[in-house]
């Protein structure tokens, strides 16, 4: 593919020669998008919608192995190193739905022997027997929405489970089955303390689940609580809670490999390393995203229709569209996704997973080095504990 040469003034890109076709392609990943959910959340701005009292199980995944269909020429013969079932909230779908589309994806393409497949859930959405079934189809990784712990902060958050029900669900798991799951917690939550947030990730670690996200409430534009905002703690509380929860976790033995991701040794999800490495996934259903490379070195992003009716309308097309990356987007693109790992990604990755030249980098890794927020590191791409904080300064180097 004939390419744009590279023109950056202030962080010192220079012109470089187009890019060249890739030398092996990245790693291959499915992202499965299901958009219901029992209630949308208030401060939730993903793509998902309460659920009718019936979910269209049988219409829906007809479509998902359809969308599957035409996006089957950009797996140019590789396997699938990872699923994930997005939502939404993916366990509201019944075992014989999800192990009919399991199936059918390996029809179409093979599983690595070692494929991780992780399946989103609420705790509201927990039964024993339903989860058993869910493992005996191969599923071998959950992602658990807790959010909290505490009946007064998912009630500010709009959650309908207990934290007793939260509790609950982290055994679930484990009996059903599940050595490998992640709990997804929230701090900066509405009136929420330096204690209330400890005791929070206290009983995450109590319950020994092998991987954490634990991320700081936002609001964001199209939400509840972007028209009507809550009243969130005060910045200095919210930098004593980051400073203190990780310290507490990093003394409990996990590690932060992302901004906002911790695992025990040998657990981080191997779907999320594929996609800050800037590796490949197809996504399909309603609103999935997918970034797919080609052996010419051009890279596509791609988008679905978003909302489900339409989704499911055979009148309509299911790719809502896609965009060719051009030369000059790909050094902000590949850095926005490898500075946001702790130990970033080596260097060498960028021309495999690009097709341009390492030193189309040089300039602007020099300037960010200087600021003291890339490492001075010739064999890795990793942000200092400074860059770490001020990431978005971090990768205005590498803008055009």
């Amino acid at each position: 593919m004939t390419g744009t040469p590279l023109h950056l003034g202030t962080s010192g890109f220079s012109s470089v020669a187009p890019r060249a076709a890739l030398p092996t392609l990245p790693p291959l990943a499915l992202y499965i998008h299901i958009p219901w959910c029992v209630r949308k959340c208030p401060y939730c701005d993903f793509n998902s919608h309460a659920a009718s009292p019936t979910l269209p199980e049988t219409d829906y995944v007809d479509a998902l192995l359809a969308d599957l269909d035409q996006d089957l020429h950009a797996v140019h013969g590789r396997p699938l190193a990872s699923i994930f079932f997005g939502g939404g909230t993916p366990s509201l779908f019944s075992a014989a739905a999800l192990g009919r589309l399991l199936a059918g994806v390996q029809q179409r393409i093979a599983f690595c022997d070692d494929i991780e497949i992780t399946l989103e859930a609420n705790p509201g959405t927990f039964e024993q027997e339903k989860f058993k079934a869910y493992r005996a189809l191969g599923i071998n990784r959950l992602s658990i929405g807790i959010q909290s712990f505490q009946a007064q902060k998912l009630a500010a958050l709009g959650r309908i489970h207990s934290g007793d029900e939260a509790l609950r669900a982290a055994e679930m798991a484990r009996q059903a089955g599940f050595d490998n799951f992640n709990l997804d917690l929230m701090h900066g939550l509405p009136d929420q303390s330096l204690e209330d947030a400890l005791s929070d990730l206290r009983q995450a670690i109590d319950l020994a689940a092998t991987h954490l996200s634990w991320y700081q409430l936002t609001l964001e534009p199209n939400t509840v609580f972007w028209s009507q905002p809550p009243q969130l703690p005060e910045d200095d509380t919210l930098w004593d809670i980051q400073e203190a929860g990780q310290a507490l976790l990093a003394s409990a033995g996990y590690a932060q490999y992302e901004v906002s991701a911790y695992a025990q040794p040998g657990r981080a999800a191997r779907h999320n390393l594929n996609y800050w490495s800037f590796g490949d996934f197809i996504g399909i259903g309603a609103g999935a995203h997918g970034k797919l490379s080609g052996p010419d070195g051009q890279i596509v992003r791609t988008w679905k229709t978003r909302l489900p009716k339409d989704y499911l309308d055979p009148a309509k097309a299911f790719k809502a569209g896609e965009k060719a990356l051009p030369d000059a987007e790909l050094p902000f693109e590949f850095m926005m996704n490898a500075l946001r790992l702790t130990d970033g990604v080596a260097s060498h990755l960028f021309a495999e997973r690009t097709g341009l030249g390492l030193d189309t980098l040089a300039e602007a890794r020099r300037q960010a080095e200087q600021k003291g927020l890339l490492q001075v590191e010739p064999s890795r791409l990793v942000a200092t504990p400074q860059g770490q904080l001020f990431l978005n300064d971090l990768l205005q180097y590498f803008l055009i």
